[in-house]
């Protein structure tokens, strides 16, 4: 699968941003949170590590799921996911993390896109559970590049969480339990490389425009559109954008407009 690819593309990007830093700067803390970049570290494996466990079925899950359940009846998610990784920090961590991404993205690789695998909610194709990865280890990150002031050089491989984006517009709504308003909005996304992405139907109008790491910075609320230049027309673009949520689990608030930004380095 070409998701598992640019997921393997993504992760080796980050890990040369991190083999960078000195070995303090693992505690430095985000504008996401106020997770630190171990933190970060810590919940990406331990969800990478689940998705691999996925691929056995119901059975290979269950053992984590049971495990972390207990755990969290008594302590919270960063002590069960700090546990999860052996209490390694800074460099030692991130050997971790690098060290089982490339076997995470060789098994998706080798699966059948449709193949469906148990999650923690309903089951999902292999395609959109290592699309998920990626979505999720892309917006992370971007609390860590804000955090040392590097601009980001996405690829097209974004081009997964601009369509899972678009995908979960009907979501967005009725996780908050609104009515979801028709039609959806069309995307007229400029990739990384340059290239003009259409994605979805013409809709009257209704349409979002502009840089596409600013759309999935705002779906993954990572930005707050007033942060970003996209280009809004139509009242359902517009109140999409308000509260978008690519993502799984009780409804998010964007953060703050001017929160979550890149720091001067």
């Amino acid at each position: 699968m070409k998701q598992a690819e640019d997921f393997r593309a993504e992760c080796a990007n980050i890990e040369t941003l991190l083999r960078g830093i000195a070995p303090h700067d693992f505690a430095r803390r985000t504008a996401f949170k106020d997770w630190t970049f171990d933190r970060i570290l810590h919940h990406l494996h331990m969800f990478n590590d689940a998705a691999f466990l996925s691929q056995s079925g119901e059975d290979g899950l269950a053992g984590f799921k049971r495990d972390m359940g207990a755990k969290l009846s008594s302590m919270p998610m960063a002590q069960v996911e700090a546990e999860y990784c052996g209490g390694l920090t800074g460099p030692a961590l991130l050997d971790l993390w690098a060290g089982f991404y490339p076997k995470l993205a060789d098994a998706f690789a080798q699966m059948d896109p449709k193949a469906r695998l148990p999650w923690f909610g309903p089951s999902m194709s292999a395609r959109s559970s290592i699309t998920a990865r990626l979505m999720e280890t892309w917006s992370h990150a971007q609390a860590i590049y804000d955090e040392l002031g590097v601009a980001r050089q996405s690829s097209d491989g974004i081009e997964n969480i601009a369509v899972l984006g678009l995908n979960t517009y009907g979501w967005t709504f009725m996780n908050r339990k609104m009515d979801v308003p028709e039609p959806r909005p069309q995307l007229v996304l400029t990739s990384p490389s340059g290239a003009i992405w259409v994605l979805g139907e013409e809709a009257g109008g209704e349409q979002v425009k502009g840089s596409s790491e600013e759309f999935c910075q705002v779906v993954t609320q990572t930005r707050n559109i007033a942060d970003t230049s996209l280009e809004l027309t139509g009242p359902n673009a517009a109140a999409w954008m308000d509260i978008a949520q690519c993502f799984a689990g009780p409804p998010n608030d964007p953060p703050p407009a001017g929160s979550r930004v890149m720091k001067t380095a």
